[in-house]
């Protein structure tokens, strides 16, 4: 059998098979996002599912990451952005005047590229947060849930006063995904979490999606089109115009934008034949 009949044999025994409903989380209408007079990205639209992961790929400069940091209002702290369209968390707008972005940060928490964990100790480092925003439960307990999420209980328990600077870039990136578990965020941002790590720490933040989209959803941004394949179940393929704007080409689940995409930039994209 060829590729080709392979992929449709896959897709058709896929579709055969009964899908849960889905829940829509997120959802993007006609975005379009500026810094000052360029803009950045048009015309975006598509929803995020609950308890899903959704991978943006595409290559540098197509807006991915920018449509990631609407999503919490992360792009508000750079002078001069702004954005049109909608975006809906839960069905209410998150840019409206009355939503307050802090809160907004609370229920969708961000994991970025570089691991950046505060100049305290691992305990503080999942304390911190949840003390600012009002926890007044168990931190004992809450600092022993984060790590244990985040897979990495096992390996700081005796050493929850050790500066979390010391750890290995691959824990300080698992630390981060606990500091954003421990403030009960309902989705969870990952702008790139394993570009700067080695394999066998990428392997476990790989491992770590799959184990944390059982409680939370999870957006990834991601340069690797084998990550995107292993963790994802839906995948958003960003291009950019000749105007440097970037646009959503095509948005699907991963297997079918994988093995049969619609458009011939997604193919030749993920083939590596541009990017």
């Amino acid at each position: 059998m060829n590729n080709q009949s392979f992929a449709v044999s896959l897709l058709s025994t896929a579709a055969a098979i009964p899908k849960p409903a889905l829940r829509t989380v997120i959802e993007l209408k006609d975005v379009n996002i500026h810094y000052g007079t360029f803009q950045a990205v048009k015309n975006a639209s598509l929803e995020i599912y609950e308890h899903h992961v959704t991978a943006f790929i595409g290559p540098s400069g197509c807006g991915k990451s920018t449509v990631l940091r609407s999503i919490n209002r992360m792009n508000d702290m750079i002078p001069g952005s702004w954005l049109s369209g909608d975006i809906l968390y839960n069905g209410h707008n998150l840019y409206t005047e009355e939503v307050d972005p802090v809160l907004i940060r609370r229920r969708i928490g961000m994991v970025f590229q570089k691991p950046n964990p505060f100049p305290k100790s691992i305990y503080e480092n999942i304390a911190w947060g949840a003390r600012i925003n009002g926890f007044k439960g168990d931190y004992n307990e809450l600092v022993e849930r984060s790590l244990r999420s985040a897979a990495l209980w096992d390996e700081v328990k005796d050493k929850l006063k050790q500066n979390a600077l010391r750890l290995s870039g691959g824990q300080q990136q698992r630390l981060c995904i606990a500091r954003a578990i421990a403030v009960q965020p309902e989705v969870i941002l990952m702008d790139e979490p394993a570009s700067a790590l080695d394999p066998i720490a990428t392997g476990k933040i790989e491992e770590l999606i799959l184990e944390l989209k059982r409680n939370y959803t999870i957006i990834i941004v991601t340069h690797n089109m084998g990550q995107a394949s292993r963790v994802s179940d839906y995948t958003a393929f960003f291009m950019v115009d000749s105007q440097r704007t970037g646009y959503l080409q095509e948005y699907a689940e991963t297997e079918q934008l994988f093995l049969n995409p619609q458009y011939k930039k997604t193919e030749e994209y993920i083939s590596g034949k541009f990017g």
